[in-house]
């Protein structure tokens, strides 16, 4: 399992340009942020990402990849609503 600190500057790391806050709860779980550095629009919020959840950075791998295209889909969606 990788250090909570570590786990949460790799998952920050993963959304540039835009910005992503990761905070550690006290019971093991994080909440990820991702908003707009300039507007502060906030994107997508998740509370209670289980840490227990990363046994490799592959892992964050997948999930920041898997979060980029919920977005990514979301946008679309939004886009082409009326």
């Amino acid at each position: 399992m990788l250090p909570e600190r570590e786990l949460c500057q790799i998952i920050e790391s993963g959304f540039l340009p835009l910005s992503c806050s990761c905070t550690v709860n006290g019971n093991g779980s994080l909440m990820v942020k991702i908003f707009d550095p300039i507007s502060g629009r906030v994107d997508l919020q998740l509370n209670g990402v289980a840490v227990s959840s990363f046994d490799s950075v592959r892992s964050v791998a997948n999930f920041i990849g898997e979060l980029r295209t919920e977005m990514q889909a979301g946008r679309r969606a939004f886009a082409g609503a009326i």
